[in-house]
């Protein structure tokens, strides 16, 4: 059960109005006394609206931690989470689920999709989970913008790979939220339709004015971000504007060999 721990007296000034997501001296910790792993050591960022941002960093680095602190899906330890302005700590469950819902898209690398739903039905579902109306002409016009639009009453084994990722990320769409969180969204397509996901990741921030933040292992990926944040030993270990792959890439390999040598980011 997730605990109402509140960490509100913190002396941290309120996220400002242009921030998307926002964490204030994270730290996540795994493991019981003489197995302790921190995952997350005390990380602090700032994404403001309308931006992409791609996390990488060596494995082990506290990428997924970060993405699933971000979300609500695991609490921090100690610091502090805002999603649009909105503290995440503090909440029951149950007002955390409905945050979510609310505020949150979420992108996972297997798809998560319903074999017995539909197209539509997949997409549409996390509005009938949060009991709100379906508006079944919005979410035709998200599963067109997506290239579906005839695909609407297929089954996700009937589609490739690509058209399913592209099925979920128009699930994470139509509740329209301020953030999408993708969590190697890639990591299960072959390089012709990781090219159109990562492509459709651009036009949810361009076409639809949302904050992306996408963990992935590929450097080619993180390319296709506006910003990439590094990741070492769970602390921030730096941050790059308008990536390259090669740039990632060796980026990559000095955080690797420093985390083989034991000396962090």
């Amino acid at each position: 059960m997730r605990r109402s721990r509140s960490t509100r007296n913190a002396p941290h000034p309120p996220p400002e109005s242009g921030e998307a997501l926002r964490l204030v001296e994270v730290r996540k910790v795994y493991g019981d006394e003489g197995t302790r792993v921190t995952a997350l050591a005390g990380v602090s960022l700032s994404l403001p609206h309308g931006t992409f941002t791609a996390v990488m960093g060596p494995s082990g680095s506290g990428k997924s931690t970060l993405l699933h602190c971000a979300a609500g899906l695991e609490e921090p330890d100690a610091g502090r989470v805002f999603v649009d302005g909105h503290e995440l700590g503090g909440r029951s469950e149950t007002a955390l689920t409905r945050f979510r819902r609310a505020h949150i898209g979420f992108v996972f690398q297997q798809f998560n999709l319903l074999p017995t739903l539909t197209v539509t039905q997949n997409t549409t579902l996390p509005l009938k989970l949060a009991g709100r109306p379906i508006d079944h002409a919005a979410a035709r016009a998200v599963l067109e913008r997506v290239g579906l639009g005839q695909r609407l009453d297929h089954l996700p084994g009937q589609l490739s790979g690509g058209e399913r990722q592209r099925v979920a990320i128009a699930r994470a769409l139509v509740t329209r939220p301020g953030v999408v969180l993708a969590d190697e969204p890639t990591g299960a397509l072959d390089s012709h339709s990781a090219r159109e996901v990562l492509e459709l990741l651009q036009e949810t921030v361009r076409g639809y004015g949302r904050t992306v933040v996408m963990v992935t292992h590929d450097p080619v990926a993180a390319a296709y971000a506006d910003v990439v944040v590094f990741l070492a030993d769970g602390q921030l270990a730096g941050r790059m504007a308008s990536p390259t792959a090669r740039a990632v890439a060796e980026r990559l390999t000095h955080l690797g060999d420093a985390a083989q040598q034991g000396i962090g980011g």
